[in-house]
């Protein structure tokens, strides 16, 4: 659901964020004052707008506590352009890799998909009707005019045929309209998209050399076409497409998504503690530091060729996020650091927090597992002891284990339903309950064997 901004405050946005989210207030208070922060900008004057710079943000904590899902939530509801990135995919300048510049040029290919779809639904219901006519053209082609023996001359027996004609083709126009003609076969020109590309070797600017290399080889090769016979449904849909494009203006396009990703682009850094230095300034430290440096005048702002024109990332908003147990924010360079002044700690999850989790967000995973099993006409039915039950078993796992945060209830209810999943089909048009000494039986063996449990679970 896509949220006016415009009238929400951070108090509003933070209420939506809950819908999905369990917790973490600091975090979402920080993401969402920082999106209000935006909007607020977009009011200034010109002189001042410039001046006044995103707040980049550092979320630190465990795995699976949220951090990764208060940033794609945000982008959903504000309709931003957004990616997640993982720093340590990201390599020095130099080196065989992705360069950080392709974070950006990510960005835009994201906008302007965005961009183009809302485009094309402005016009769909145009290229629909255009669409119908050709298919119409495809059911009755025109038939060349012959003037046959009589007293009526010419030009009336050319109006009379065109009436017979007109008369034929409303007729085609109501059956189509009913569906019967859906599985009627015509053929029509689709593009042929067999098309040899050529791939270059990613590094600084090569990626636009590829990009330029393939524009080239699909205007040469591109234009041609290939004759292929389906049915009146699909033609329909595919002569839609082709009409919505044709409709669409790409340049208009590139202009709203490069405008978009300026003002209102998000990209999210995960795995930002894999590159910061520990101390140890051997091995993969050297090359760390150097992502780092290569990330720098990405947040502080600088201009990114892309294939749709250069991107200006001053206002691009950043939000790091990483678990930071082997090492420390301020393991980071200084300047890079100085770039992220928020820091937002989020809290491991408790029992109360996976009970939570497990029933009140509108994804809950009780209601997922629910509705899965209903397709089968199986009818479970989880009691409030057994939410408690399981939500205890994974805070005590994790304890024990690895601390992976919300995922380790995956796993749990993986593990609890197996039988019910696999016996579906035999089981149809039961009701099963889920009891809190269901759960024990069923994660019994796991629970009590330490070695399993580091395993499985």
């Amino acid at each position: 659901m896509k949220i006016n901004l415009d009238t929400l405050t951070p108090r509003e946005i933070v209420a939506e964020l809950d819908k999905y989210i369990i917790g973490q207030e600091k975090a979402k208070k920080a993401v969402a004052i920082a999106l209000r922060n935006r909007m607020r900008r977009k009011k200034l004057p010109d002189e001042l707008k410039d001046e006044v710079a995103p707040k980049n943000i550092i979320m630190i904590g465990p795995t699976g506590v949220g951090k990764t899902e208060i940033a794609r939530r945000l982008s959903r509801l504000s309709g931003a352009p957004f990616i997640k990135v993982e720093a340590t995919k990201y390599t020095e300048v130099g080196y065989v890799g992705r360069d950080v510049e392709s974070m950006v040029r990510d960005l835009v290919s994201v906008a302007i998909s965005m961009v183009k779809s809302e485009m094309q639904e402005e016009v769909r219901a145009k290229a629909a009707a255009r669409s119908e006519e050709l298919v119409l053209d495809l059911l009755l082609p025109a038939k060349k005019f012959i003037r046959r023996p009589g007293p009526e001359t010419a030009a009336q027996q050319q109006e009379e045929s065109g009436e017979v004609a007109t008369h034929t083709r409303e007729k085609l126009r109501e059956r189509l309209h009913k569906g019967e003609l859906d599985e009627k076969e015509v053929e029509i020109d689709i593009a042929n998209k067999s098309i040899p590309s050529m791939q270059i070797f990613s590094g600084t600017n090569m990626e636009e050399i590829g990009f330029n290399i393939e524009n080239i080889t699909q205007n040469i090769l591109g234009g041609k076409k290939k004759k292929k016979r389906v049915s009146v449904k699909h033609a329909r849909e595919i002569l839609e497409d082709q009409e919505m494009d044709k409709l669409v203006d790409m340049e208009k396009v590139a202009e709203i998504a490069k405008q978009r990703v300026e003002e209102m682009g998000i990209i999210f850094l995960d795995e930002l503690d894999k590159i910061a230095s520990t101390g140890n300034r051997h091995g993969p430290d050297v090359s760390r530091e150097g992502v780092q440096r290569d990330i720098l005048p990405i947040v502080e702002g600088s201009k990114v060729h892309t294939r749709y024109g250069i991107i200006d990332t001053s206002h691009i908003l950043f939000i790091a996020a990483g678990a930071f147990h082997m090492s420390k924010p301020s393991d980071l360079i200084p300047e890079l650091q100085g770039r992220f002044p928020l820091r937002v700690e989020l809290n491991s999850l408790d029992t109360e927090d996976f009970v939570k989790i497990l029933t009140q967000p509108e994804n809950a995973l009780i209601k997922q597992y629910t509705a899965l099993l209903k397709t089968e006409d199986v009818e479970i039915d989880f009691t409030d002891e057994a939410i408690v039950r399981i939500s205890e078993i994974a805070t005590d796992v994790n304890s024990k284990t690895e601390n992976i945060g919300a995922r380790r209830l995956h796993t749990i209810m993986e593990h609890l339903l197996e039988d019910i999943s696999f016996n579906a089909t035999e089981i149809k048009g039961q009701k099963v309950s889920i009891t809190k000494d269901y759960v024990d039986e069923r994660l019994k063996d796991i629970i009590e064997d330490r070695d399993l449990t580091r395993f499985i679970l």
